[in-house]
């Protein structure tokens, strides 16, 4: 399998760059604004004559398109942007991927499509998203799912593990501790954090398989941000007495949160042969990555992350 992840420097590109050459595919990575060893060709997501260009030249596949802009507050006061990153950009890699090489279209989405007053959330349940972010990804499902023929769609949730940029959420706690700042963890917002190893493999396998459609790929265990701060201080080894717990509402973002947020993931276990982890297990294992690399360097995020 030929294989071109847009958006390759990232958390979950970067990832999946690696799981797929693991696995004796070939993989061509690209990047917007931070070169890496996964992502080699410089490439904006707007562009759509140069990615056009590109996938022309590499013909593969699958493309995976994990660039995104997926900085919450950040969507919520820049709607247009959002919406041409998050719907229109990707729906045009993946239509001209159809057309200059038969490629399927692999579209990242969140569970931020939904309210968060009864997750964790199956593939079936009724979207309806709070803001911004939300809502342009979850018009960017319904334009790919519509108009790109070979579309797979995977919803995940509060992607954390090895990054070479270090912006996730345990990368977050991690400095804010070791800096002395005491750090204010959500108490009432539950999601289902994510592993990216195991999001990466579960992708691929899906690849591999030729799926299409929509899965939710995620933690099998619902969390909220207090919770998993303390599993993070207790595999991490660090002062949990410096987690500070807030509601939502006293926070001042700028934008909703879902609140019972998370999702179900049974389609996908069943469709894939690698395990999806909880934190319990996951962050033991990225701390275990971690030693093994050279200090400062975690494993990717290319595009904007979602914060808070």
């Amino acid at each position: 399998m030929k294989a071109l992840v847009l958006g390759a420097s990232g958390q979950v590109g970067a990832a999946l760059v690696n799981v797929l050459r693991a696995r004796g595919h070939e993989t061509l990575g690209t990047y917007a604004q931070h070169p890496a060893p996964e992502a080699t060709i410089q490439l904006d997501l707007r562009d759509t004559p140069a990615v056009e260009r590109t996938i022309a030249s590499a013909q593969p596949d699958w493309i995976l398109c994990p660039a995104a802009l997926s900085w919450v507050d950040y969507c919520e006061e820049h709607p247009d942007e959002a919406f041409t990153l998050n719907r229109d950009a990707p729906l045009a890699a993946a239509r001209a991927g159809r057309r200059l090489a038969d490629a399927g279209f692999v579209y990242f989405s969140t569970d931020y499509v939904f309210d968060g007053h009864a997750g964790p959330y199956a593939e079936d349940a009724v979207p309806h998203p709070l803001g911004v972010y939300g809502q342009s990804k979850l018009e960017g499902e319904r334009a790919l799912l519509d108009g790109a023929p070979r579309t797979l769609v995977v919803r995940t949730s509060v992607v954390y593990g090895p990054e070479r940029q270090e912006k996730n959420f345990v990368y977050q706690l991690i400095r804010s501790f070791r800096d002395g700042r005491p750090l204010r963890p959500a108490r009432d917002q539950r999601a289902t954090p994510t592993y990216n190893p195991d999001l990466a493999t579960a992708v691929v396998e899906l690849c591999e398989h030729a799926a299409s459609g929509l899965y939710h790929i995620a933690g099998p265990a619902a969390l909220d941000r207090l919770e998993f701060s303390q599993q993070i201080c207790a595999t991490f080894g660090l002062d949990v007495g410096l987690l500070r717990p807030a509601l939502t509402a006293e926070l001042g973002q700028k934008a909703a949160r879902p609140l019972a947020g998370g999702l179900r993931v049974d389609r996908a276990q069943a469709a894939v042969k690698v395990r999806l982890r909880p934190p319990a297990e996951g962050l033991p294992a990225m701390r275990e990555l971690l030693s093994l690399s050279p200090p400062g360097r975690g494993q990717g995020e290319g595009a904007t992350s979602r914060g808070g």
